[in-house]
């Protein structure tokens, strides 16, 4: 097993709390090698756990990827189906890996979307690995951010016609509250690969502050090394939160 990108930058809180990522190009990638997009898909199996392992190692506590989104269903129905069968094998095959690594699987999104099969898979497999606590690995599947934000507001409103919540204490810390993974910290950086410049309907209120990295590498090439680059570069950046530098670093002591 390969050394951390520095013993120091967790201690040092370098490290992100929270790593979501966009994971994109498995098309593209079958494309070039003249191969079916579904080839490109399962190449993407193996980055995703590179990029996991990485996580667990440097000391990520959430990691979330975009595995399907809510507008996805417009693709063409054999690959839908196929994604549909790869999100199969996966909670059949790798969940028991996340457990024996005291990993927690959290599925973020619209499950009522999916079959019978894939649902109760998702709910067995958030079961067995609930209490787990050495990282969350965070699988946002029809999800969309918008979606997410409209949740939300019904969940509030609902709340304030049971006279739960008064219209005077809705603010940007109850709202969160009603999002999903309002459990987790916000994320603290949001990675897309595959060169495209967009967060795609993607978490859009939990990454209001979050910082951004876009590599070119597509997504089955987004490997450890890759994946370390966009963790170096995060610990480089100065996030200040709205506040100035100075102010930084009065908090500091400096």
């Amino acid at each position: 097993m390969s050394t951390s990108i520095d013993d120091n930058l967790a201690a040092q809180g370098q490290v992100p709390k929270h790593v979501a990522i966009i994971m994109d190009g498995n098309n593209r990638w079958a494309k070039k090698r003249f191969m079916p997009g579904v080839a490109g898909h399962k190449a993407g199996v193996d980055a995703v756990r590179a990029v996991v392992e990485t996580s667990a190692r440097e000391g990520v506590e959430v990691l979330t990827l975009f595995a399907f989104s809510s507008e996805n269903w417009r693709r063409p129905a054999k690959e839908v189906s196929a994604l549909m069968q790869l999100f199969v094998a996966a909670l059949q095959r790798e969940v028991k890996k996340l457990h024996k690594n005291n990993i927690r699987l959290v599925v973020m999104g619209d499950l009522s979307g999916f079959n019978e099969q894939i649902q109760t898979l998702v709910r067995d497999a958030e079961a067995l690995t609930h209490n787990n606590s050495a990282m969350t690995l965070v699988i946002a599947a029809n999800y969309g951010g918008q979606w997410d934000i409209t949740q939300a507001v019904r969940r509030i409103a609902t709340a304030v016609q049971a006279g739960e919540l008064a219209v005077e204490d809705i603010n940007e810390q109850s709202f969160h509250r009603y999002t999903w993974l309002s459990e987790f910290p916000a994320p603290d950086l949001m990675i897309r690969t595959g060169g495209e410049q967009r967060i795609s309907n993607f978490m859009l209120w939990q990454t209001a502050y979050s910082e951004f990295y876009f590599s070119d590498a597509l997504w089955p090439d987004f490997k450890q090394q890759e994946y370390k680059k966009a963790l170096a570069a995060f610990a480089e950046r100065t996030r200040r939160f709205g506040r100035t530098d100075d102010q930084l670093k009065e908090d500091q002591g400096d």
